[in-house]
């Protein structure tokens, strides 16, 4: 064969640092419009990037020969910086150490997106450490509740 050919769906979730450090709602497009160019310029595919202040999901059309842990290694430190840059908060801004990571199949790219743009209103209801630990035991992903995102919302 000579050439790649894949449909590679992930869905990585992370949180910010500290109560804080929460992204101001008003700047939330702008954050997420940045993750985007940063996910496509390192030759993957945002489906969508959103969230709220205190985390964010980013659904990525994954392309094959990359590291998944490098490309969020690459969304966090750039965004680190463009956050602190924009002199939004008074503290340094900082994401929490690690994330989630979950595939999905062809299928499920439109419940997926729709979840992720619900956001919002989905946290009316259930925090964002409730809602990893169901992405977590939905995915059979062991878990020590030490390394658990705290309770910030």
């Amino acid at each position: 064969m000579t050439a790649t050919f894949s449909q590679i769906f992930i869905q990585v979730v992370f949180s910010v640092k500290s109560r804080n450090n929460l992204i101001p709602q008003e700047n939330l497009e702008e954050v997420f419009e940045y993750m985007a160019g940063i996910i496509r310029n390192k030759g993957h595919k945002p489906i969508i990037v959103g969230g709220v202040s205190s985390h964010v999901h980013a659904f990525i059309g994954f392309k094959p020969g990359g590291s998944i842990s490098g490309l969020v290694r690459d969304i966090k430190n750039n965004t680190t910086n463009f956050i602190n840059q924009q002199d939004w908060m008074t503290d340094k801004f900082s994401w929490q150490n690690g994330f989630g990571a979950f595939s999905y199949g062809k299928s499920q790219v439109d419940q997926v997106y729709n979840y992720i743009s619900n956001q919002a209103e989905h946290h009316i209801t259930k925090s964002f450490r409730e809602e990893y630990v169901i992405f977590l035991e939905k995915f059979g992903v062991d878990y020590d509740e030490k390394y658990l995102p705290p309770e910030i919302e």
